[in-house]
């Protein structure tokens, strides 16, 4: 997808065996490089086992090929093992994509000479004969007999090419065996990109917009600023998405850039992973954010480790973005508040602003960071929330917490929706005169615990409200932070608030009763200074 926004007449090729033909993924990828007419071949390297069993036994064709037919996709069955119908096969497959025609699934046939698993206690489901029949057609030994035999001086060259390819693995060996031992420091400092350092506004202005507005705002402002940003997910075009995030950016930038997709998450998540990591900025809508979970594999063992993995160097520049949380009936599959999920994932980023300013400056931020972000956005945030946001495009650091009331008696960590509903509390609880210190962390990894344990150690009390099932949600992780750190100052033990624990139930008055309220927020206050 990177390369056709950018027309660059690159191809790429992915690859993958024959057991994975048979997932879902498979099919949802060559779905939507059809729709999109990518430039891409499928390459399925047909060793035909998976780890003991029979890609026949497994798989409803004759040849995994046959599927293509299904996607409106040229389908090739071939010998892997035969470097030239490799080679030419591909070729014409090239030109296609090249051309504008879209993809091609090339199933080559082959062979592994060994298991699949190391572990030595497997059986070995194939035959004496049909190993040593296919160790005979090696396609290496194949192409050194077709060189002896079409080309004058085929031996010499064989031999020539064999002595540089030994060479180059002897030298890559001893490259290896020289360098030294990757340090701790060096593994640590490879799972995040640096953060760019931002500047705050000094002055908000007295514009007010809403909180949807202002992340509409920053999308159109970043888009006009860099033409690597783009924004895809499902109804986000011509609908402007469900809650109107992306209204009117379909009708300036068009469909290219503010792309629909089909109903297949991990797919088009992982086009998003990939143009990242290709050198673009794409922005990931969920629809609604409980469908994150078909997203899990791209964002987790994709997004999130591909920096790591390939020693610190490369960067994932995507951001996932969507609506979160309950309040709007909306039931169980479509109200969850997942945020405590991503935060334990090395390599992530989670961002979670709970007003208008800080929607605009926090996307702005996430739309320019080098690591993947995943950006949550509270559904009952979009409905009336407004707020004073500057008109010019700025971005707020990532990792830097507000502190949104400042108070003396105890300290509210609250986060989403829950900010303002803390700040409604504190204002009841001031006629009491209870002082309380409401802090917004606006990103939950990284954390800004400085803030936090500033807080604490002059309040000496701390609640910590979230809208999530209070067991493993992220206001533990708080909690055991404040804990660790600052223990010697507390006067009474940290305090959760958060949704009962049960799923996200239809009935109106259920909801409001799993989510936390203004009145469980001040009893659990008022406990702490009992």
């Amino acid at each position: 997808m990177a390369e056709k926004l950018r027309g660059t007449g690159n191809v790429v090729v992915a690859f993958f065996g024959d057991g994975a033909s048979n997932q879902g993924l498979f099919h949802e990828c060559m779905n939507l490089a059809s729709v999109w007419k990518l430039p891409m071949i499928f390459v399925c390297e047909n060793n035909q086992y998976a780890l003991t069993t029979c890609y026949r036994d497994t798989t409803s064709v004759e040849q995994i090929s046959v599927r293509a037919a299904g996607y409106g996709v040229p389908g090739r069955t071939i010998d892997g093992n035969d470097a030239i119908e490799v080679y030419a096969v591909v070729g014409e497959a090239v030109e296609r994509a090249r051309a504008g025609k879209g993809p091609s699934l090339v199933e080559a046939m082959t062979w592994r000479w060994g298991q699949h698993s190391m572990r030595a206690n497997l059986r070995e489901p194939r035959s004496d004969a049909d190993m040593a029949a296919w160790k005979a057609r090696d396609p290496l030994l194949l192409m050194e007999r077709r060189m002896i035999v079409e080309l004058p001086d085929g031996a010499a060259a064989a031999a020539r090419i064999k002595e540089k390819v030994e060479a180059e693995i002897e030298a890559a060996v001893a490259f290896g065996e020289a360098g030294p031992e990757p340090t701790v420091e060096t593994m640590m400092n490879a799972v995040y990109a640096p953060h760019i350092i931002h500047r705050e506004p000094a002055d908000k202005g007295t514009r007010e917009l809403t909180y949807t507005a202002a992340l509409n705002e920053a999308l159109r402002q970043e888009m006009e600023r860099d033409p690597n940003v783009f924004l895809m997910g499902e109804d986000v075009g011509a609908t402007g998405g469900i809650f109107q995030v992306s209204k009117g950016l379909f009708e300036q930038f068009g469909g290219e850039r503010v792309r629909d997709t089909p109903i297949t998450e991990p797919s088009f998540c992982g086009a998003g992973v990939g143009a990242a990591i290709a050198g673009m900025r794409p922005v990931v809508e969920v629809q609604i954010f409980d469908f994150i979970t078909l997203m899990m594999d791209m964002i987790v063992n994709q997004a999130a480790k591909f920096r790591y993995m390939n020693g610190g160097v490369a960067t994932v520049p995507v951001v996932i973005r969507g609506p979160q949380g309950g309040g709007i009936r909306m039931a169980a599959q479509h109200s969850q508040s997942l945020e405590a999920w991503f935060a334990h994932i090395p390599g992530l980023v989670v961002v979670a602003p709970s007003t208008p300013y800080d929607a605009k400056g926090l996307l702005t931020a996430s739309i320019r960071d080098d690591n993947p972000v995943i950006f949550i956005e509270h559904k009952m945030l979009y409905l009336g929330q407004t707020g004073p946001v500057p008109e010019q495009p700025y971005a707020i650091p990532i990792g830097v917490a507000d502190v949104k009331r400042k108070g003396t008696d105890v300290t509210i960590v609250a986060t989403q929706n829950m900010v303002s509903r803390s700040l409604s509390a504190a204002q009841v609880l001031a006629r009491d005169g209870i002082s309380v210190e409401v802090i917004d962390p606006r990103t939950l990894r990284p954390l800004d615990t400085a803030t936090i344990l500033e807080s604490v150690r002059k309040t000496n009390r701390m609640v910590v409200v979230h809208e999530a099932a209070v067991t493993g949600g992220f206001g533990a992780e708080i909690a055991a932070m404040v804990n660790e750190q600052a223990f010697d100052w507390l006067d009474a033990p940290v305090k959760r608030v958060g949704a009962l624990d049960v799923p996200m139930p239809y009935n109106d008055a259920l909801e409001q009763a799993v989510i936390p309220s203004q009145a469980r927020i001040i009893d659990a206050v008022r406990g702490l200074l009992r």
